[in-house]
């Protein structure tokens, strides 16, 4: 990986973390379902014209079936989940759930897809699995939290987000192979704008967003979707795909930066250790990190 890589790798991270942090300033103002509506449309605005520039509009009509279901489980459906999450708990909180998303991307691929789990892999999932098991607990305090305002629905909807991440890339693993990344970048993010349109116009905020609602809203639609995507790809094409999934464990540290320099957002001990529990989890899933190796009886060894 070459430092122009790193430094590209190290900006995907921060666009991503800081959407969670747009999220968060943009949803009390818009609500869940119209800032979802304004993240993709904007994105699709970005990369649209992009597609047609690369002549690829033909991969977008000859796969729109596969492209939709990306674009609505991919986009539309987890946008809506973290945005409304973000009425209620902190960017640094949504984004440690977010990167519980390829533990839940390995035991789909596992039941529907018939990959195969090492022991390292399973040693990741449970550790995994058990950090974000904890995390959850030490921030669901009763059955009060699921009240209005409450924690448990937002963190509810945070793991609904990340297991629809998780079932969308095995989906498009086995159904998009070989298609053009920029035709399922621009398809998904119109197909995302097709279905969120009508419950956008039925949800729309009564008052008009502030101002600085709307400058929150584009810039999660233009920047942290739309550019990231575009980076995302590049990265993936450059370094392959293993090295650019690195990019899960940098994103919600740049996410509770965000939610801490720019919004006052308490780091709390439970969070520190349930994100350290749930990137080991992922980096051990995902082949990053790998469990040390028993040795075989007789073997020597310093």
């Amino acid at each position: 990986m070459t430092a122009r890589d790193l430094a590209e790798l190290l900006g995907l991270a921060a666009l991503w973390g800081a959407s969670f942090l747009l999220m968060r300033m943009g949803a009390g103002e818009f609500g869940a379902v119209a800032l979802a509506a304004v993240r993709v449309g904007g994105a699709a605005l970005v990369l649209l014209p992009l597609l047609a520039l690369h002549q690829q509009i033909g991969d977008l009509r000859r796969h729109w079936r596969p492209i939709f279901v990306v674009g609505i489980t991919n986009s539309a459906l987890p946008f809506l989940c973290f945005s409304f999450a973000a009425l209620s708990i902190t960017a640094g909180l949504s984004a440690i759930f977010n990167a519980a998303s390829p533990l839940f991307g390995a035991v789909i691929a596992r039941i529907w897809l018939r990959d195969r789990l090492t022991p390292s892999r399973v040693l990741g999932l449970l550790v995994g699995f058990g950090g974000v098991a904890g995390l959850a607990l030490s921030n669901v305090n009763g059955a009060a939290s699921f009240k209005p305002g409450g924690s448990g629905w937002a963190i509810v909807a945070c793991l609904v987000g990340s297991v629809l991440y998780g079932f969308s890339v095995n989906y498009a693993k086995r159904s998009l192979a070989g298609v053009a990344p920029m035709a399922v970048a621009a398809g998904s993010q119109l197909s995302a704008v097709l279905a969120l349109s009508i419950p956008a116009w039925f949800w729309w905020p009564e008052r008009t967003p502030a101002h600085a609602a709307w400058v929150a809203a584009a810039a999660l639609a233009v920047a942290c979707t739309g550019l990231a995507y575009l980076l995302y790809f590049r990265l993936i094409a450059r370094i392959g795909p293993g090295n650019a999934i690195a990019v899960t464990f940098l994103v919600p540290l740049f996410a509770v930066l965000w939610g801490w320099l720019l919004l006052a957002e308490t780091i709390s001990l439970p969070m520190i250790a349930g994100c350290t529990v749930i990137l080991l989890g992922t980096g051990l899933t995902t082949g990053l990190l790998r469990a040390p190796a028993r040795r075989r009886s007789g073997q020597s060894g310093k």
